[in-house]
């Protein structure tokens, strides 16, 4: 999503973070870090490198006004004037302070950062990120002491990853301000994500394609499965990527004729997506561009794999649609009074 190979810290600072439901409060620091060199070229690319390789990004959301996104606003105030880092960058705390909202959310270190030459596109721009600590790692430091050396264990962050951190980058589209995030410790992603930085998806090809394919995956879980079983679901799931990776241009209409054989399982998808709609709050298009970004991702997350209740697993390609229909036979056996898989093959790997 962006590189860093021209990009450097501006302004660095470290405050801590409590939580008001285990009466830890929070900490604030009053210089920015000065880095010496080993430690400048350690952290630059411990921040930025998780942002490399994101496919989605977000836009700051608000109920009534966008400017009054409390994340939004700070971060025009520093990219207006960076002499309001320091404040501003305590005002970021104490915002993260009050959402907080049950005993579970963890305490931290949190990191604001103020960079330049950041390359989105082929755009050079600045950018604010913000960033959570909230697991130390314990590690051996050896001493020299008495002419012998000892050790002792100490804990510390990770150079490997952060915990929880967005970059807002200071170009915008008509949407707003990019935003990227990165969550590694999602035991309560709500708090990050929507109380703390208020993001949403834009309104793009990204989106319309994760909406759809998200939607496909869950119909085949409530509907096909429990009502056809593990076969049907597994091709349902192996034709939307096989539609998705043959089209440019996904339109619903014709991906129901593609995908489904029977009319019936067409209005048990267009009941799903009605009610489906309804309860995430989110609008499927009738018609949009792939994004072969998002498509990637959701294939991954897509598991096409029979569980039976016998301890036996049959696992499915999900790049060969045509496999489970032609190749895989299901029956019931009257004599065992069980259901069956029979599968065809012409040699073992």
């Amino acid at each position: 999503m962006i590189k860093r190979q021209k990009a450097s810290i501006q302004k660095f600072i470290i405050h801590k973070v409590g939580n008001k439901f285990n009466s830890t409060k929070n900490a604030f620091s009053e210089q920015e870090v000065n880095f010496d060199q080993p430690s400048y070229e350690l952290m630059l690319p411990f921040l930025l490198r998780p942002f490399g390789s994101l496919g989605e990004n977000y836009r700051f959301n608000h109920h009534a006004d966008i400017n009054l996104n409390e994340i939004n606003s700070y971060a025009a105030q520093i990219f207006e004037d960076e002499n309001n880092f320091l404040d501003i960058s305590k005002h970021i705390v104490t915002h993260l302070f009050e959402q907080s909202n049950s005993a579970q959310i963890k305490t931290g270190d949190v990191m604001v950062v103020l960079f330049e030459d950041i390359q989105y596109q082929d755009l050079f721009t600045n950018a604010i990120g913000i960033f959570k600590i909230e697991n130390k790692t314990s590690f051996f430091q050896t001493y020299l002491e008495d002419n012998s050396y000892d050790v002792v264990v100490q804990k510390g962050i990770s150079a490997k990853k952060v915990d929880k951190g967005c970059l807002i980058l200071n170009t915008a589209d008509g949407e707003g301000k990019i935003v990227l995030s990165v969550d590694n410790n999602n035991y309560d992603a709500q708090y990050w994500i929507k109380s703390f930085l208020n993001i949403k998806y834009p309104d793009d090809n990204n989106q319309h394609t994760k909406n759809y394919i998200e939607l496909c995956s869950e119909f085949s879980k409530e509907v096909l499965k429990p009502s056809y079983g593990g076969q049907e679901q597994s091709t349902f799931l192996a034709k939307t990527i096989d539609h998705f990776k043959e089209n440019e241009v996904v339109n619903m209409e014709r991906f129901k004729e593609e995908v489904f054989e029977d009319d019936k399982h067409i209005s048990l998808f267009d009941d799903y997506k009605k009610a489906y709609e309804s309860e995430q709050n989110v609008v499927i298009r009738n018609q949009f561009d792939v994004s072969e970004v998002a498509l990637k991702k959701q294939k991954q997350k897509i598991k096409t794999e029979i569980k039976l209740d016998t301890n036996i697993q049959i696992k499915l390609d999900i790049d060969a649609p045509e496999a489970s229909s032609e190749y895989l036979e299901r029956g019931y056996d009257e004599d065992k009074k069980m259901h069956y898989y029979k599968v065809f093959f012409n040699e073992e790997d």
